[in-house]
């Protein structure tokens, strides 16, 4: 993107820093990403938000800054390293509205910080399940039906089945033809990925506040590998505990990227799920019931599945959703996701944490 005009978006912001340059970051599906280096410090990161996927971009941004600022309020002097904080545009928005769609939303760079894609070290895990476990916990006074939901029914298992039928029967022959296994796997696990949907629906799961996208490069790391902040909560929004364990233990437990085609090379990894689900209870048990707690596990197969349902409807609607770098992408990370349930199905009784 050509530098005058992120100078010309940057200025529209009430922030009170000289441009000097930036740079492009290059991580998520969904939003371009940029860091803002000023004169002087804090830098700032800018961010242009997909109205193709968030409908709702002024709710978006009342949920993020909403959210932000309930944590603040509990966390006093700690709140900067620990909680995004986001900058007022000059008409004293939460965002900037340029036309075609175009919105973009500003907050302050958090320094001296590292993100995982891929998690190396049970200590790593333990601080992402300890941090998402805290961010559930500062919101667990938060009424979740203030919030907006950004996503109409973004883990909403019934919903994206038929998503996926309706791809199956809009797809060509080609894709038909590469998918075939990928599509009867997913075919034959769906009573199974839909019993938390029902414990939900049947009101005997709390709703609750949820980050809903708690992939381990949305988690902040000091560069001593101590959990720092959580970032990315565009999808913040009501779910029930069972999203964010499940997600995060979908790329924390993956022994490889979720784009790996070396399927060999996809294994789950126990070791890591114990230690995230330890950081992780330690901030949340004394909060959920037994019942939440039951089927901590199901979560995340649940959401290793949802991710690998989504990408193959997409591949199969020729890749209208995420990004992709080449033909076969998302057909590659759903066969990556099935690869690691299958591995996540061989841990057996390991897997309880009641």
């Amino acid at each position: 993107m050509m530098l005058h005009k992120l100078k010309h978006i940057f200025d529209q912001f009430d922030h009170h820093a000289v441009f000097e340059t930036s740079e492009e970051l290059a991580s998520g599906h969904i939003n371009d990403t940029f860091l803002i280096k000023t004169r002087e410090k804090p830098f700032f990161v800018l961010q242009r938000i997909n109205h193709d996927v968030f409908k709702d971009v002024p709710g978006l941004m009342q949920n993020k800054v909403s959210i932000s600022q309930h944590i603040r309020k509990k966390l006093s002097d700690r709140a900067y390293r620990l909680v995004l904080t986001f900058v007022k545009s000059k008409q004293g928005n939460s965002f900037y509205f340029k036309e075609h769609k175009d919105f973009w939303c500003l907050s302050y760079f958090i320094e001296n910080c590292i993100t995982h894609d891929i998690v190396q070290t049970s200590e790593v895990a333990y601080e992402g399940g300890q941090l998402v476990g805290e961010f559930l916990r500062l919101t667990d006074d938060f009424d979740s039906s203030k919030l907006v939901e950004v996503i109409s029914k973004f883990h909403d298992m019934s919903y994206r089945f038929s998503q996926f039928e309706a791809a199956l029967k809009g797809a060509s022959e080609e894709r038909l033809d590469n998918a075939e296994r990928q599509i009867k796997t997913i075919q034959s696990l769906k009573a199974e990925m839909h019993i938390l949907q029902n414990l939900k629906e049947a009101g005997k799961i709390k709703i609750r506040v949820t980050h809903n996208d708690t992939k381990i490069s949305n988690i902040l790391f000091t560069k001593e590998n101590k959990g720092l902040c959580v970032i990315d909560t565009d999808t913040v929004m009501p779910g029930i505990v069972h999203y964010d364990f499940g997600d995060a233990i979908r790329t924390i437990c993956n022994t490889a990227a979720e784009d790996e085609t070396n399927l060999d090379l996809v294994r789950f990894n126990i070791d890591f799920y114990k230690a995230y689900a330890e950081g992780f209870l330690k901030e949340m048990r004394p909060s959920l019931s037994p019942l939440e707690l039951k089927y901590l596990p199901l979560g995340a197969k649940t959401m290793i599945f949802i991710m690998a349902l989504r990408f193959l409807t997409d591949y199969l609607n020729n890749d209208v959703y995420y990004k992709t770098a080449y033909a076969e992408h998302n057909l590659d990370r759903s066969k990556n996701q099935l690869k690691l349930i299958e591995s996540f199905d061989n841990m057996g009784e390991s897997l309880n944490l009641a």
